[in-house]
């Protein structure tokens, strides 16, 4: 009854929130936040409301949050690269303006699977409109969600999202520490396969959300801090900010939950400065978030004690409680996270670490009104010297952790807390040919080519099924880790030596009449066959299923 309950609160918090239905674009709007006692007052934030949640089948896969300061631009195409964390059939995007000072004008927004760099496979490019149009503009203050495109969005993959800017933007409304390289290039080139002579930038501009239709989605947690959240001292393009290590964990473990990172470097629980508060933009980098469930405060509490004349424990002990209510409030699960050690750093004083063990004790409190802990803590400290970060740890500034660290916070999240697996699945699968009777194995340890040779579904025939949605699987095998491709765009046999999933990596799985299974190769439309009655290697060049083209699926 009391997640029924939360659920109502919810649907009431975002009524007053969202526009009317169906429309895409959203004008400023407003929300007051409750002052804390002798402490800096958050500002109002000027975003736009809230998108519909869970109820209207979206689901959030990658997010940032929106800041003001950035660059302008004119008649140039932005190509940003967004690591998504679920699968999904269908997706959208928004387009914020929250910071703008004038109408933002946005033309001919491209989604396509990014290759490397720059470069997309235009196989999979999709065109994106806003109610109908090629073309959108922005209200200053506002945002755009886009209508949606049929896109095949492949889990913890890579999604190039290019849109031109016809005409002078101002200062952009951005996300300033991106730790991933984006593309500027001048002219209307969103469709164009590699943006040559592009320009590199590590941030994000205008672009705040992709989001999915997955009948499978158990949900979105969003990860609410500053820069530890935001990947600082992670590596440019390696995707280990621990959001990004936690999205990895769920999927892992055979849960569909979005993680939406909305950290700020810099920013701070109580008052303004490196984007706004925590309390100021909850409203709009959490419950606005579309299928949020779950909400992780992380570190922001750390800025404010290493801040000039910082506020006391209590005051951010208040703050924290403030949150918990607005999200409980709103429907949601809030997991708080005890502050990381800093000592060494230099905002560090006795009295800031005086306060980040009141705030410790609170959050580990049975009576904090937390509904779980992410210990990040006891995660990293080094057990000898409790204040101070283990060493194999420190990212050097003893304030951040590095990318070890970062695992080691994801790690500390327990993953019952979102619930058990949506849709449990086996732990592998194997396939054996109707051509020869024997299991398709990656041998020499996944060095060479597959092939129906195997008499039992020992390792060398284990594959991980990873769900694309829309009926589209790649196969991840247990040999060597690698995912299965159809090489050299199918003229060449299937082997397992991909380390992420595109068009070569992605299979249509074909339900039988005879409740065998058959694969069709997206990148030439040819069916998967065991070659020479499965004497030779599988190969993606049949236009028919056969018996050799027949496969029945095993697991344990």
């Amino acid at each position: 009854m009391q997640r029924h309950a939360r659920s109502v609160r919810r649907a009431a918090v975002l009524a007053a929130a969202v526009l009317a239905a169906g429309l895409s674009v959203s004008a400023p709007a407003t929300g007051a936040t409750a002052a804390i006692p002798a402490a800096p007052a958050p500002a109002p934030a000027p975003a736009s409301g809230a998108a519909p949640a869970a109820a209207d089948g979206w689901t959030g896969t990658w997010s940032v949050s929106p800041q003001s300061g950035g660059p302008s631009y004119n008649q140039q195409t932005l190509r940003q690269i967004v690591r998504t964390g679920i699968g999904g059939s269908a997706a959208r995007v928004r387009i914020s303006n929250a910071f703008g000072s004038a109408p933002l004008t946005v033309a001919d927004v491209h989604l396509a699977r990014r290759t490397s760099g720059s470069s997309v496979d235009t196989g999979t490019d999709r065109p994106v409109t806003f109610g109908g149009q090629r073309t959108v503009t922005v209200p200053a203050g506002g945002s755009a969600v886009s209508d949606s495109a049929s896109f095949a969005v492949p889990a913890l993959s890579d999604v190039a999202v290019s849109l031109y800017l016809p005409q002078p933007t101002g200062s952009a409304t951005y996300h300033q520490q991106g730790t991933q390289t984006n593309y500027l290039a001048g002219g209307d080139v969103s469709a164009n396969a590699t943006l040559n002579g592009a320009s590199n930038s590590g941030s994000y501009s205008f672009l705040t959300n992709l989001d999915v239709q997955n009948p499978a989605a158990q949900g979105a947690v969003v990860t609410l801090g500053a820069s530890i959240t935001d990947g600082v001292a992670s590596a440019q393009d390696s995707n280990r900010r621990w959001p990004n290590d936690l999205a990895r964990r769920l999927a892992d473990s055979g849960r569909t939950v979005g993680v939406l990172n909305q950290g700020i470097s810099g920013n701070k629980l109580l008052s303004d400065g490196a984007g706004q508060s925590a309390l100021a933009r909850f409203d709009r980098d959490v419950i606005g978030q579309p299928g949020v469930r779950w909400v992780v405060l992380a570190d922001d509490p750390i800025n404010d004690l290493g801040s000039g004349n910082p506020p006391t424990g209590a005051q951010l002990i208040a703050g924290i409680q403030q949150l918990i209510s607005r999200a409980h409030q709103a429907g949601l699960s809030f997991l708080c996270s005890t502050l990381t050690p800093y000592q060494g750093s230099g905002g560090w004083t006795q009295a800031g670490e005086n306060a980040r063990a009141a705030i410790n004790a609170f959050v580990r409190g049975s009576g904090s009104g937390c509904d779980g802990l992410v210990d990040q803590d006891t995660a990293t400290h080094d057990p000898a010297n409790p204040t101070r970060y283990l060493p194999a740890y420190d990212a050097g500034d003893h304030l951040h952790p590095n990318e070890a660290g970062l695992q080691a916070i994801a790690d500390a999240v327990n993953l019952s807390s979102f619930g058990p697996p949506g849709q449990p699945t086996a732990s592998w699968i194997a396939l054996r040919a109707h051509a020869d009777g024997k299991y398709v194995t990656a041998p020499n340890g996944g060095a060479s080519a597959l092939i129906a040779a195997g008499d039992s579904p020992d390792t060398a025939a284990q594959f991980d099924e990873l769900d694309l949605g829309n009926g589209m699987i790649a196969l991840r095998a247990h040999a060597n880790g690698m995912i299965v491709t159809a090489e050299n765009a199918g003229a060449a046999p299937l082997i397992a030596n991909r380390t992420a999933v595109g068009p070569w990596e992605t299979f249509q799985l074909i339900q039988n009449p005879d409740h065998s299974v058959s694969l069709k190769a997206q990148v030439n439309g040819k069916y998967v066959t065991a070659e020479s009655a499965g004497a030779a290697p599988l190969i993606a060049n049949r236009d028919a299923i056969g018996l050799w083209e027949e496969f029945d699926l095993a697991s344990p």
